[in-house]
């Protein structure tokens, strides 16, 4: 499967201690299982110069957000926290945007930086791939980028919201694996070496 775009922002939604650490409140068992993907796509991103976002969920008391689920990542609490095996690295360039909202675009400054870097791609991975993960690749086709969701490297509370999201992204980006994904960065670097 031939890579969209040009230059690629690997965006970490939501891998932040209420939803998946012990006590959470928010916790959901299947998000531990795509820890170790989305750490080897964080290495990868890093070691082939690819812009990584990490988006935190980071609400107010009172936020609106609360009349339609529980309490949950308020800005300055543990639970909002990033999990201790995946902390942004500023030194290598990390990024992180807050929000309140499902989709990262959502009255952040998300769509901003991706302009200010000139990317056009953003590659999915985090937690809830049918509320937090399908609200960000809406809004990202919305805002004309290219959307590529990694279907090994997503989770939802059970596998058939995962699927149904997948489903969803499928219709207006593409679903692949972090294997898959990998590989196709590395046809396109090839590609432009010998141009």
């Amino acid at each position: 499967m031939e890579l969209k775009g040009n230059k690629h922002a690997v965006v970490v939604i939501d891998m932040l201690n209420d939803f998946i650490s012990e006590g959470g409140a928010l916790r959901v068992e299947n998000n531990e299982k795509i820890v170790p993907k989305i750490r080897e796509m964080i290495d990868f991103s890093h070691e082939n110069d690819i812009q990584v976002v990490f988006i935190q969920e980071a609400h107010r008391k009172n936020d609106a957000d609360f009349k339609v689920r529980p309490v949950h990542a308020i800005k300055g609490t543990w639970g909002a926290e990033f999990i201790p095996e995946l902390q942004p690295d500023e030194d290598k360039g990390d990024y992180i945007v807050q929000k309140r909202r499902h989709s990262a675009f959502a009255h952040t400054d998300f769509d901003l930086f991706l302009r200010e870097e000139g990317i056009d791609t953003v590659v999915l991975t985090g937690n809830w791939t049918n509320v937090c993960v399908r609200s960000t690749a809406s809004d990202a086709l919305y805002y004309t980028y290219n959307v590529v969701c990694l279907s090994d490297a997503t989770a939802s509370k059970t596998d058939e919201m995962h699927k149904a999201g997948l489903v969803d992204m499928g219709l207006f980006g593409q679903v692949m694996t972090t294997d898959e994904y990998k590989k196709g960065v590395k046809q396109k670097f090839s590609q432009k070496q010998s141009n």
